[in-house]
């Protein structure tokens, strides 16, 4: 009788080979899984940019300046860190363009009004009438009607060493705050005003004696008596920087500065020093954070609006037709003269002429007239009594 040992037969080649190829197919396969989802490293070096705005701290506008660089930050996932530090920190206000341009700082948030002074032609984008248009038909000029290249243009021209991205369009900008109301051109004439820009030009040639502060200054300047008057930008800034304290007087529509928006600057070596996928982000995110400050700014300027004037004691007045009138005369020849011997000047305004003819057809021709839908739900008349 055989034993159970003696009853195992040999092992065949065929299992032997079976065996061999499973095994074999295992470490293949787990060699192909590795090529085929490879380990990601969890490593990451992060580009710290340091950034300042031109606001104070407790201004709404610093508020739009930190909205833009979380943008940044959240969508490149720690790649990339904007911190933005509000103004004075590193340079004064007026200072940002040199510092940004000499890498002292790696970006900035200002507006390019603030540096009028290197060349006129960077106002025109600031500052004025530009023919009727609002600030989001600006903006749409500066991107798809040559305003892009004409930026790109000046900055060669005066040597910064920036690249710009234009966000947020600004609502009209109030002609001011007053002691007493304006109800004349002549009103102004001998004030002392603060405004900045080509609106320097415009209240001068209107008499008023103009001097340009940065926003933290004007209202202590204000309180002082060393300005008579003074426009800075909306209700939310204005609430609170503290001019419901020194004046309950607001005159509301201006062509000083219908068309401002927000001047977001990179130091261009820096800039074009990042990853393609880093600068695609900060452009986009350019454009994701103008889109959310005009929704954000729709909130809360109407909010405060309309409560400096209920619980304020603030006066708003509509600036007479007449002194708007004057300012598109007046106007007309600042930009007339600034262009006879500035080239640049003249071809900037002209490419905001020719967008504008059209643009504003468009406009004018197909939108509402929502003072009319205003009136017929909000201002009805009261039912008559008996």
């Amino acid at each position: 009788m055989k034993s159970n040992h003696d009853q195992k037969k040999p092992q065949s080649a065929a299992t032997s080979s079976r065996r061999k190829f499973i095994g074999t197919t295992a470490v293949g396969g787990a060699a192909a899984a590795a090529l085929a989802f490879p380990m990601v490293s969890t490593a990451q070096t992060t580009t710290n940019l340091r950034f300042q705005s031109t606001w104070p701290a407790k201004d709404i506008f610093h508020e739009f300046a930190l909205d833009f660089a979380k943008k940044v930050n959240d969508m490149t996932g720690g790649e990339l860190k904007i911190e933005v530090l509000p103004a004075g920190a590193v340079v004064p206000a007026f200072g940002l363009l040199d510092a940004v341009s000499k890498g002292t700082l790696d970006g900035g948030h200002g507006v390019m009004g603030y540096n009028y002074g290197k060349q006129a032609a960077i106002a025109l984008w600031t500052s004025g009438p530009v023919f009727g248009m609002d600030a989001n038909m600006v903006l749409a000029w500066h991107k798809y009607g040559g305003g892009r290249e004409l930026l790109e243009k000046l900055y060669t021209q005066i040597g910064a060493n920036v690249i710009s991205f234009l966000s947020g369009p600004m609502p009209t900008q109030p002609l001011g705050w007053f002691k007493k109301p304006i109800t004349k051109p002549e009103d102004l004439k001998g004030l002392k005003f603060r405004t900045n820009g080509l609106a320097i030009d415009l209240f001068t040639a209107m008499g008023a004696a103009v001097n340009a502060l940065p926003a933290g200054e004007i209202v202590p300047a204000l309180d002082r008596g060393l300005l008579d008057g003074a426009e800075f930008n909306n209700a939310s800034s204005d609430r609170v920087l503290g001019f419901p304290d020194v004046s309950k007087v607001c005159m509301l529509q201006s062509f000083h500065q219908s068309s401002e928006q927000f001047d977001i600057s990179f130091n261009k070596t820096k800039y074009n020093g990042l990853p393609a996928k880093l600068k695609a982000i900060i452009q986009n995110a350019s454009e994701a954070a103008s889109a959310d400050m005009s929704w954000k700014a729709i909130d809360r300027y109407s909010t405060d609006y309309r409560d400096m004037a209920a619980k304020d004691g603030v006066k708003f007045y509509k600036t007479p037709d007449t002194l708007l009138q004057q300012q598109l005369k007046i106007w007309d020849d600042i930009v007339a003269k600034k262009g006879s011997d500035n080239a640049l000047f003249k071809e900037v305004e002209k490419s905001q002429r020719d967008f504008a003819a059209r643009a504003m057809k468009w406009d004018m021709d197909t939108n509402n007239n929502r003072r009319m839908a205003y009136n017929h739900y909000f201002m009805k008349a009261a039912p008559k009594k008996g």
